[in-house]
């Protein structure tokens, strides 16, 4: 039986690009909605859920960092978002609320579907089989911890629970894998399957801040994601 085609939805409210952009990765094989801004995304989500969303972050009516924020806060869908602005701030600030990839606009097309491929393998492997070190009743364990690998949620002993991104779950499975190990960057990107065309380390760091920030109880003073200086990262599973 043949797998579907994995739903793709492109956001863009200039009508052209956003025909072009569909119509090219119709050839190549997905299947697309196409929507005009955030409403229109809305509304399509309530009908669907789909295997990635292409957002352009320059919209008029609703700026797609205010678009990522309110889905990655619900959702786990991963996000490419599309820039105009060859500041790297929106790049970061973007990362920092949840999206998994970014190219500048406008943008290669045959990369941007080798970018998609690439975030729906790293969105599968995200969704494989928990550690063997730590299991636990669908996921694994770390601290206080539970991590559910289906749902990619994690959940404290109170029952408070966050939604983790593909690339944060795919980062954060890298430090359980080798837990007590120091981790360069470069080491890190290759264990999640992050790599960047541009690769520079505050991608990794930004990938870092935002696991903290849901794992720490002061992120500000990591017991579990500790940094060793000159070096990179290790990951301290009993938080010593």
């Amino acid at each position: 039986m043949t797998a579907p085609a994995p739903h793709v939805v492109v956001v863009d409210d200039e009508a052209d690009a956003r025909a072009m952009v569909g119509d090219y990765l119709r050839m190549h094989g997905f299947e697309v909605s196409l929507c005009d801004g955030g409403g229109s995304l809305r509304r399509r989500l309530a009908e669907i859920v789909p295997d990635l969303i292409v957002l352009d972050l320059n919209m008029p009516e609703e700026d797609g960092l205010s678009i990522v924020r309110d889905l990655k806060g619900r959702s786990a869908v991963p996000i490419i978002m599309l820039t105009a602005t060859a500041s790297p701030i929106d790049r970061v600030v973007g990362l920092e609320l949840g999206a998994d990839d970014y190219l500048p606009k406008p943008c290669e097309l045959r990369e941007l579907v080798a970018r998609i491929r690439s975030v729906l393998r790293r969105a599968a492997q995200a969704r494989g089989p928990a550690p063997e070190p730590a299991p636990a009743e669908g996921g694994f364990r770390f601290g206080r911890m539970r991590v559910d690998t289906e749902t990619l949620r994690l959940r404290d002993e109170a029952g408070t629970e966050q939604i983790l991104t593909r690339s944060e779950f795919a980062l954060l499975k890298a430090f359980l894998d080798n837990p007590k190990r120091v981790l360069t960057r470069e080491r890190l990107l290759d264990l999640a399957d992050a790599r960047d065309p541009e690769a520079f380390d505050r991608a990794i760091d930004v990938r870092i801040n935002r696991i903290r920030k849901k794992v720490e109880p002061d992120p500000g003073n990591p017991r579990f994601i500790k940094t060793v200086r000159g070096m990179g990262y290790v990951f301290r599973p009993d938080g010593d």
